[in-house]
């Protein structure tokens, strides 16, 4: 078993940065590889709701084990190569939102490509999902009926 955090502030406040990251038909655009999201049980914030998640033709079923919006989101995921659980915070601070994850791996494998992914900050590894989603949301928050983007 393997443990990674990471972290990010997120110029939005949490009810959108929340929304944004629970919104399953939006994974693609900031989690690397992800093609599609399916057999969907249940909605995104009720405990033993389900989805998959796929990247390319290997599948990730992904189980809501605890959730209270806007503010947390622990989920169960695994494949062949990563299965563990995610726990998300999102946190008020100052004018945005705080997001603190923490992955628990399950395996000997899993616990080696967790360290692949926890290494950099490249698009693919867990810092870079965070940045991206980071960018997506203050992108989103500076349009049109939202506020400024500040870091």
């Amino acid at each position: 078993m393997a443990t990674h955090r990471v972290s990010t502030f997120v110029a939005a406040p949490p009810e959108r940065v929340f929304a944004t990251w629970t919104d399953l038909d939006r994974f693609h655009e900031w989690i690397g590889g992800v093609t599609r999201v399916t057999d969907r049980s249940g909605p995104i914030d009720k405990p033993g709701s389900r989805y998959t998640v796929w990247f390319g033709r290997m599948a990730s079923p992904t189980e809501i084990l605890a959730v209270e919006r806007p503010w947390h989101l622990r989920t169960r995921f695994g494949n062949a190569i990563l299965k563990g659980e995610s726990d998300v915070t999102f946190t008020a601070e100052g004018e945005g939102t705080r997001i603190r994850q923490t992955f628990v791996t399950r395996g000997f494998v899993a616990a080696i490509f967790a360290r692949i992914f926890a290494t950099g900050s490249y698009r693919g590894s867990f810092r870079g999902e965070l940045e991206a989603f980071r960018q997506l949301v203050e992108r989103e928050a500076s349009g049109p009926g939202g506020r400024p983007s500040m870091r």
